[in-house]
């Protein structure tokens, strides 16, 4: 079948995918008076599709080897025909008029609000779409206004063919203004009913609105617990007037084992692996235990671990926050120094809106540091406090949004120095959809960092800050970029800046590429901004998938380190930032 284009794209798709003797073609092939009866069929389909988009005085011209469905000599010319080539079947349209819309009236009584809600206007085209869409949208506005029982039927539509014009009448049935009734729960097994009904962000009595009850739905999803949440309205109301809810849940497996492996030249690979329970006591509280192998490195001197474990109990005191305790023992041997270390760490961490956390804690450390051939002991004590903003659209793989930090870390160190200092951090990114396809992707990353109150030698070398390596400048060993001791081993220093820009390209189904340039900086003893800047540059490869990209990048340095490495190679799970 050849279908004449209408110059219309869109209607075209629309009358190609209503053609059976199209989409019928290879599965059931047909000749003759049922070939005939098939045309008809779609003449009908064809119309059907024109007048949707506003075309209710169009016309269908088909013809089956040169001849119209009404002429007598067809069945004979179809039982005549070779089997090859097949026989020509062609349709033209004269599209007509297009129709627009006329009156556009809701007959019944609404809210004084509703009507505003259609978005459909007198004088645009009279497309069913539109209008289907408008039906849409007053059911929803009917609901979110408080009338969950509000029905929309099918809309009347008149034609006014002298005018080429179609008057559209809505006869929306508000039904009652109606609260919240009585709140139950199905599915629950080890999660307590109590917690839940407490998390809640909707009660009976409250005016029942479709976002309320979206929300509700979406924070119990947000505790982590949950695989799955539906809120179901009862189909009635009850005796009082009220609409009860069921929250229908699905509880997520109790316990959750996870495997992780990545790779950089710089501080070769590390294994991670983790056990945790999603909801230990009942109220969603958590359990996370992990385990780090670190294995090779250029940077790495010998393998190291870290061993953790974290409990987090939410809703702790108040709703939305939660009590998080950690405890860490690591040991590292690095190029810049090697370290043994127990960490502790205890913290209240506060959603203060949808995107903003603040966290305060209190911090403990005990350490042993070789530098230099010189081992010292550290007893640290501090306040970490954060404000954390983040309105990313993913985890792994953002495509828009903004994420920001701000961290200040009063901090006391005993043992072989003794210092008070604070850390101050401000971390910030940003993504830019470009085409707002989700498939091109601009990233900007930036860091400043400063210690107050210490020299850079007074701190512990663990607490002082160091640039080179994925997380900085890439290209670059891991820690390597600032000052040095004689022997080109890393002293670190009091100020950190570094920044970021890189182009994240999608191409193809499951493919990416990226390039990127990272630059940086570390201050001995000054402030942020005032020391030699380095900077990194490089191209990667990514590859898509349900867990988030699997990540390869290529770096250089652009002004290469005495005894430094000609490039860098990254490989691992998400993003770099």
């Amino acid at each position: 079948m050849t279908l004449k284009p209408t110059g219309n794209g869109v209607l075209d798709a629309a009358l190609h995918d209503s053609a059976s003797l199209i989409s019928l073609r290879a599965s059931a092939p047909t000749g003759g008076f049922a070939l005939t009866e098939r045309a008809r069929q779609d003449v009908g389909r064809f119309k059907t599709a024109l007048q949707s988009f506003g075309y209710y005085k169009a016309s269908v011209h088909l013809t089956i080897d040169g001849k119209t469905l009404d002429d007598p000599g067809i069945f004979a010319a179809l039982d005549q025909a070779p089997a090859s080539p097949p026989i020509a079947v062609v349709v033209s349209f004269d599209l007509g008029p297009r129709f627009q819309l006329g009156q556009v009236t809701i007959s019944t009584p609404v809210p004084a609000d509703i009507p505003g809600q259609l978005d459909l206007r007198s004088g645009q085209p009279a497309m069913a779409a539109d209008v289907l869409a408008a039906q849409g949208r007053l059911l929803s506005a009917l609901r979110e206004d408080g009338y969950p029982m509000a029905k929309v039927p099918i809309p009347l539509a008149t034609l006014r063919p002298d005018e080429n014009r179609l008057d559209v009448e809505f006869q929306p049935d508000a039904g009652p203004k109606t609260d919240i009734g009585p709140i139950s729960f199905s599915g629950l097994k080890d999660m307590n009913e109590s917690f839940v009904r407490r998390r809640l962000t909707v009660h009976p009595g409250e005016l029942f609105t479709t976002s309320a009850i979206d929300t509700a739905r979406q924070d119990l999803t947000s505790i982590g617990v949950f695989s799955v949440v539906r809120a179901v309205p009862a189909d009635a109301l009850d005796p009082q007037g009220q609409l009860p809810i069921t929250f229908d849940l699905t509880e997520r497996p109790l316990h959750a084992v996870d495997l992780g492996v990545a790779y950089s030249t710089d501080v070769g690979i590390n294994v991670t692996t983790g056990w945790h329970d999603h909801n230990l006591f009942g109220n969603a509280e958590q359990l996370n235990l992990t385990a780090a192998v670190q294995l090779g490195g250029n940077a790495v001197t010998r393998p190291g671990y870290n061993v953790g474990a974290q409990f987090i109990k939410p809703d702790y005191l108040v709703r939305d926050q939660s009590l998080e305790i950690d405890v860490n023992a690591i040991d590292q041997s690095l190029q810049a120094y090697q370290q043994t270390a127990l960490l502790e760490k205890i913290a209240l961490n506060r959603k203060l809106t949808p995107h903003w956390t603040a966290s305060l804690g209190l911090s403990g450390e005990q350490e042993s540091i070789l530098q230099e051939d010189v081992t010292r002991h550290y007893e640290l004590v501090g306040i970490p406090a954060s404000l954390r903003y983040d309105n990313t659209t993913s985890l792994l793989a953002p495509t828009s949004g903004i994420r920001a930090s701000l961290t200040v870390t009063p901090t006391e160190s005993l043992g072989t120095t003794s210092a008070t200092f604070f850390i101050t951090q401000l971390a910030g990114s940003t993504y830019l959809d470009l085409f707002d396809n989700g498939r091109s992707i601009l990233a900007l990353r930036g860091l400043v960092g400063k210690d107050f109150g210490a020299g850079v030698f007074s701190l512990p070398p663990d607490q002082r800050f160091y640039a080179g390596g994925s997380g900085t400048v890439r290209g670059y060993r891991f820690q390597t970029l600032g000052p040095q001791f004689a022997n080109r081993i890393p002293t670190g220093g009091t100020a950190i800046s570094a920044g970021t820009v890189e182009l994240r390209q999608r191409i193809l189904g499951s493919y990416g590429i990226a390039t990127f340039l990272d630059v940086g900086q570390v201050s001995s003893n000054g402030a942020p901004f005032t020391s030699n800047w380095h900077a990194g540059a490089g191209i990667g490869a990514r590859y898509y998938t349900s867990i988030g990209p699997i990540r390869l990048d290529v770096a250089v340095p652009l002004n290469k380190l005495p005894g430094g490495d000609s490039l860098e190679l990254y490989i691992g799970i998400g993003e770099a930032f």
